[in-house]
């Protein structure tokens, strides 16, 4: 019910033919672009505090432009991105330019969310690295997060760079940056002893310049979740995954063009394509298009032991993919039976729903299973009956009469305002962002049970929702996540960093307290301390020692507890998805840290405790 800030969404299309080749099949040379708007804005739901599009033209004159970047910032940046890029091609079509700006046959772009706190257009990719050799040209853009930024920034100082800026995707532009100009420099040390100068030299580098070479050099120091896109001004172009496939990444290729996307529904929808048209690309590869169109996917790190994000699927990725609709029922379905234990039984006092939309398909397999259950019971009724002597047509009718009630209960009603308003003023307002649906539910006789896909900090529940619920008066109030309960912080690339903010890390530290257990507290924070200065590989992740005391069900009460708002009249309980359950719907995507705290790259451990200490000695503002 909370938005959740995520990862970032990329794009990237790479036309294999000439220009005028589109222009005479599709009636425009701007194809490319076109398609890349259309995944950008399919995407849209990856990012919305900025976007940018990067272009490389190929085959342009010495003395023309032939990269091209725009950038922007703001829920709306799609839009200002490609007004500014229409804007160039005006300007430049008005003074009779041959070659157009954004005319071009590589494109990326890109989707962004903050998951470190910086902002400002310096900040939103692509990025860009300039160099009078066109096979010394950069664009670069990512989804992802690196958790040791800090030994990367000493490796390459150590070599006598100097970054300007102390953020992952300006070291990476600068270590990358590197590699491509020593690359350079060995080609050009080759032609130039067989003789070759000028344009031709300058040429023959630009044809033999493989950017795999770069990818194996700079790859094995990266430790985290990613999907990192480049461009080279002299038309390579590369798509690269982490080897655990914690981030998404997707491509579909045929004789006119090379496309890659954060999702796979993306590519469906704007190219009219089938499911299996689509790929996933395969975690620790690289799809390359080199500057004449030809590409392969080829292995540049080990295919490690895979961890891709549950959370994609539970919440993230558009539920329109076929895999994830599939998956996200399954979730619904893996809580029939809790659900059904905390009503016990009673389903003829139950009426289900669900709150926010993106929790629908969840609740659809929830009902499909209740009504399975019920079924079932209904069955097992009718043949008692007959085993009894007692089977009627009205006994019949009698058994089969009772449904499982679904009604529509609470409707978003206005967006928040937040900036007009603070502290009770804004609560007062957060109490109206949901209208119920009056008339659903039995007064004081109904249990409502309502599925959320996900429930972390508990804000928006504690604020608004329960209370919207409890106006209907019901017996008791039942929310249910699809998730289980997210105890870690994320280090991959998603806004979740700080402990202190999920609810179900401050219900342990409650019950911890209540216990007299405070002195764990203090033992957790020494033995984070003491491993604070170790290599990553070595630390353990001590933060599961604050919920080992506890089953899933203690914390769950307790949350419960702290989540109902004062004057709450109903019993308000809270029922999660167990993890159990979860691997079950979602077999393929086994990382799980968010839950388990098993953190797929040793970065991971060190970061979350790192968050431990910051919340144990009050750095609430500072991000692991």
């Amino acid at each position: 019910m909370e938005p959740i800030k995520h990862e970032c969404g990329i794009a990237m299309v790479r036309l294999r033919k000439p220009l005028e080749y589109y222009k005479e099949k599709y009636g425009t040379e701007f194809y490319g672009l076109n398609k890349l708007y259309l995944l950008m804005e399919k995407e849209h739901n990856r990012g919305q505090e900025g976007a940018g599009v990067g272009c490389v033209r190929l085959g342009v004159p010495p003395g023309e432009e032939y990269i091209f970047r725009q950038r922007a910032e703001g829920n709306d940046s799609i839009r200002q991105v490609f007004s500014l890029i229409g804007k160039d091609i005006h300007e430049a079509d008005s003074f009779g330019l041959k070659n157009l700006p954004f005319a071009g046959e590589v494109y990326m772009g890109h989707l962004r969310y903050s998951t470190t706190g910086r902002s400002g257009l310096s900040y939103v990719h692509p990025f860009l690295r300039r160099n009078n050799w066109s096979s010394r040209n950069m664009l670069l853009c990512g989804n992802f997060n690196l958790t040791n930024v800090d030994e990367i920034f000493a490796a390459i100082t150590a070599t006598g760079q100097h970054p300007r800026m102390y953020a992952d995707t300006f070291i990476l532009l600068e270590q990358l940056g590197h590699a491509l100009d020593r690359e350079n420099e060995r080609l050009f040390a080759i032609h130039k002893a067989h003789g070759l100068q000028g344009l031709d030299l300058s040429e023959a580098i630009a044809r033999d310049l493989d950017v795999s070479n770069l990818l194996r050099k700079c790859a094995p120091s990266w430790d985290g979740g990613y999907v990192i896109c480049g461009i080279v001004g002299n038309g390579d172009a590369w798509a690269f995954r982490d080897p655990k496939g914690i981030r998404p990444a997707f491509y579909y290729a045929d004789e006119e063009i090379v496309v890659v996307a954060s999702e796979r529904p993306v590519i469906q929808t704007a190219f009219r394509l089938s499911a299996d048209s689509v790929r996933e690309l395969a975690p620790g590869s690289a799809i390359i298009v080199d500057r004449c169109g030809d590409w392969r996917v080829e292995a540049i790190l080990p295919h490690g032991e895979e961890s891709q994000c549950s959370f994609e699927r539970i919440y993230f990725s558009r539920g329109s993919d076929r895999d994830i609709y599939r998956e996200r029922k399954a979730l619904g379905h893996e809580l029939v039976e809790p659900v059904f234990r905390e009503l016990g039984g009673n389903l003829d006092d139950a009426v289900f729903s669900f709150i926010p939309n993106t929790a629908e398909v969840a609740y659809i397999g929830l009902v499909e299973g209740m009504r399975r259950k019920l079924g079932s019971r209904k069955s097992e009724a009718i043949m008692k009956l007959a085993a009894e002597g007692k089977l009627s047509k009205e006994a019949v009718e009698q058994v089969i009469s009772h449904p499982v009630r679904t009604e529509k209960v609470a409707i978003k009603d206005i967006k928040l305002r937040t900036f007009i308003a603070e502290g009770s003023t804004r609560d007062e307002l957060a109490a109206h962002v949901y209208d119920v649906t009056y008339g659903t539910v039995r007064e004081g006789k109904d249990a409502l049970v309502v599925i959320d896909d996900s429930i972390v900090r508990g804000t928006t529940l504690r604020q608004s929702v329960i209370s919207i619920l409890d106006r209907l008066h019901p017996r008791k109030i039942v929310i249910v996540s699809s998730s289980p309960q997210v105890r870690y912080p994320d280090c991959y690339g998603i806004d979740m960093s700080r402990l202190g903010e999920f609810i179900a890390f401050r219900a342990a530290m409650e019950l911890l307290r209540e216990r007299g257990m405070q002195n764990l507290i203090e033992e957790v924070y020494r033995s984070c301390k003491a491993q604070e200065m170790l290599p990553k590989e070595e630390i353990e992740n001590h933060v599961k020692r604050i919920y080992a005391p506890f089953t899933d069900e203690e914390i769950s009460a307790r949350i419960a507890e702290m989540l109902t708002p004062p004057g709450t009249q109903a019993e308000v309980r809270i029922v999660y998805q167990s993890l159990e359950g979860m691997h079950r719907a979602i077999p393929r995507h086994t990382g799980d840290w968010y839950f388990s705290g098993d953190y797929p790259t040793p970065g991971g451990n060190r970061l979350v405790n790192a968050a431990f200490i910051n919340f144990y000695e009050g750095n609430i503002d500072k991000r692991s």
